[in-house]
């Protein structure tokens, strides 16, 4: 089941063995989800070295067409024990004046199945999130001395909040400010969205 925003954030040092399983859950969903499923990513804390996390995997597909995927993937992903959420949009980053629905997306989550809890995330390929969500990953791990900083914010901010939702809105400005300085970076850098392969 999906986490109840009513509980309280529980944060976990990182585990190095985070990296294998989230291979292993993107090939199994890419090998599933073909050819709608574009690109499947490890995103979020669980795929940055050092960084305490939420001990939930959180994945990005890529695709073309939210609503196809939504029709075709709705099947196969129950089958796995994921249930699809009614959140449709993700936090537009401060100061970004784009529409709201760049920012849209299809969630399913996993909870309390046999295989790893899951948060996935499918959104449209080139679209404003999708780019966030890789840009985040790859700054934190072209930047290890962030880590530490951010992984004691996040701790600091689940022990003081008493729920999922309060945690979101706190921490969503804080995202947008390491956006802000991973932007430059990404230009210096020629950074552009990557995709592993493994």
């Amino acid at each position: 089941m999906p986490e109840d925003p009513m509980l309280a954030p529980v944060l976990v040092d990182h585990d190095p063995g985070w990296r294998a399983r989230g291979f292993a859950l993107t090939a199994e969903l890419q090998a599933t989800l073909a050819p709608l499923a574009l690109h499947v990513e490890h995103i979020g804390s669980t795929s940055i070295p050092g960084m305490a996390a939420k001990p939930i995997f959180d994945l990005q597909i890529s695709v073309q067409d939210l609503q196809e995927a939504e029709r075709a993937f709705d099947p196969p992903l129950a089958e796995r024990g994921f249930r699809r959420s009614v959140h449709r949009y993700d936090h537009v980053p401060a100061g970004c004046d784009d529409d709201p629905e760049l920012w849209t997306k299809r969630l399913w989550s996993r909870r309390g199945h046999p295989g790893p809890d899951v948060n996935l995330h499918v959104r449209r390929l080139g679209s404003p999130n999708e780019r966030l969500a890789l840009l985040f990953r790859d700054w934190f791990r072209a930047h290890p001395e962030a880590v530490p900083a951010y992984a004691r914010f996040k701790s600091v901010l689940a022990g003081t909040v008493g729920d999922i939702d309060t945690y979101a809105d706190v921490k969503d400005p804080v995202v947008d400010l390491v956006i802000a300085v991973a932007e430059p970076w990404a230009t210096t850098t020629s950074w552009t969205p990557h995709f592993e392969t493994g």
